[in-house]
């Protein structure tokens, strides 16, 4: 028996549902009982979760089958985020879920790809990714022994939030999960922390720890603010027709006023649009998502947004996840990733005993360490942004956190990434955004100058021949898509 007998999960939509139902996958075995307490969803139309590839594996141990879940969401298949100066100043570039390269002679390939690119090879970073190359060619590639062999390669998701978060709600049921549905909950606190949830005024429901997943629990929660790292204040959801052929990819297009993102999905495609109220106004903002997406759009729903996180994500028996512990900026949708990496870590830290202090404490740093992370590969993007206007100039003149400085500077010098504990974007994912915003470095590390150029030049075209090879023999998105919505 767990020393917690009772986790009361409260909150709202796909958070709510992967928490009570990953704690009770993990901790069910050890007697612990879970319920959640389902307030009402907070989604609109538009909203859509762009994934990343982690979320598949979590899928996988809910029993979750994947063509299941994209015929029941209409959702598609992401190879990455390809990022477009809408003004035409600056090349595409995409940022995949993947590696890119493979080693030679034992060493990393992205130095090799620096020394060819000083000596005048012009062969583009995403060339040398598998997962790039099917993206731009509209096929879905899925790992095997040969991909793993040259790489890393990944997929996630652009999951349509409102469906997806219904189809969660079956399966932590299956799970074993208690069900409560409510109008609104509030808390009854004792001297160590929440003893119940009040549930629409009139019922009870007790427990040993409660994970507030979108419910506000406590509602004075201490928080931080990164407002003054982000220029976004306010973000638009819409959806647009679907493309004819489903790109296998998110694009993100910068503008003088902001940026817009599509996420491609097999109904719909589904605009956001991030700005900045100094600059513009909302009617200017919908003028422009429409202008930068180039479609029609429908179901548009305007949203204030304050980036920021709980000082505490777990204080006394109250453990925050998703916006309850962490408010990102839109960039690169992180919200499920956040959500994810606090369910991974609350696991870990679970209390062996009715005391929670040191696990308590433990929790909260790693979560501060984790989300300093993704806060700054998020912060890259903006600061290292050449696009002109006052929107990128306020972007570009942020606060950013020393690890940051520190990060830039050194890939700047010797295009190394910095390692940081607890970091969960991948080094190629850094190195693509960070040549992608046309930060090369100055030099390259010493030890491959020993490797005889001639073997590097084999190597490359080894390497560009296995890759257009590999993709040509994956199925196309829209075939893929087509045999899910058919059914088995």
């Amino acid at each position: 028996m767990s020393a917690v007998d009772t986790v009361v999960v409260a909150g709202r939509d796909a958070p709510l549902w992967l928490a009570a139902a990953t704690i009770q996958q993990a901790l069910a075995p050890a007697g612990v009982i879970v319920r959640a307490v389902e307030l009402p969803s907070a989604l609109a139309p538009g909203d859509v979760h762009a994934t990343q590839p982690a979320l598949e594996a979590l899928h996988g141990r809910l029993g979750i089958e994947e063509s299941v879940l994209l015929r029941l969401t209409g959702g598609a298949f992401s190879l990455g985020l390809n990022i477009v100066d809408a003004v035409g100043q600056a090349p595409s570039f995409l940022i995949p879920f993947g590696g890119i390269g493979t080693q030679i002679e034992g060493q990393d390939f992205f130095p090799f790809w620096l020394k060819a690119r000083s000596l005048g090879l012009d062969v583009a970073l995403e060339h040398f990714s598998l997962a790039a190359a099917a993206a731009r060619q509209g096929r879905i590639l899925f790992p095997d022994d040969a991909t793993e062999a040259y790489g890393r390669s990944d997929y996630g998701y652009h999951l349509p939030a409102i469906p997806y978060a219904r189809s969660l709600k079956a399966p932590a049921a299956h799970l074993g999960v208690e069900i409560h549905e409510v109008s609104f909950a509030r808390a009854e606190h004792g001297e160590d922390g929440i003893v119940a949830l009040l549930l629409d005024g009139e019922r009870r429901i007790e427990g040993d720890l409660f994970v507030d997943a979108g419910a506000d629990l406590p509602s004075d929660r201490p928080r931080e603010s990164w407002r003054g790292a982000f220029p976004v204040d306010r973000v638009l959801t819409a959806t647009g027709p679907r493309f004819a052929s489903v790109p296998a990819y998110a694009e993100l297009r910068t503008g003088e006023g902001g940026w817009t993102a599509l996420y491609p999905a097999a109904g719909h495609t589904h605009v956001l649009h991030a700005w900045s109220s100094a600059h513009r106004g909302d009617e200017d903002a919908v003028r422009d998502a429409a202008a930068t997406s180039s479609m029609p759009l429908d179901a548009i729903t305007i949203r204030r947004i304050d980036p920021g996180r709980a000082a505490d994500p777990w204080v006394g028996n109250c453990v925050a996840i998703g916006k309850s512990a962490c408010t990102p900026d839109p960039v690169f949708d992180v919200g499920l990733h956040l959500a994810q990496l606090g369910l991974v870590h609350l696991l870990a830290c679970f209390p062996a005993s009715r005391s929670h202090a040191a696990q308590r404490a433990e929790y909260n740093r790693i979560m501060r360490s984790a989300t300093d992370r993704v806060r700054d590969f998020q912060s890259a993007f903006y600061v290292t942004s050449l696009q002109p206007g006052p929107f990128w100039d306020d972007a570009r003149a942020a606060d950013r956190a020393p690890d940051l400085d520190h990060m830039l500077a050194t890939f700047a010098a010797r295009g190394e990434i910095a390692p940081f504990e607890d970091e969960s974007f991948a080094p190629d994912s850094w190195r693509a955004l960070l040549i992608g915003q046309g930060l090369v470095p100055e030099r390259w590390l010493p030890p491959i100058d020993r490797t005889d150029p001639a073997v590097i030049k084999d190597q490359f075209r080894a390497m560009l021949g296995f890759v257009r090879d590999h993709v040509l023999r994956q199925p196309t998105h829209d075939d893929l898509l087509r045999r899910i919505a058919h059914g088995p």
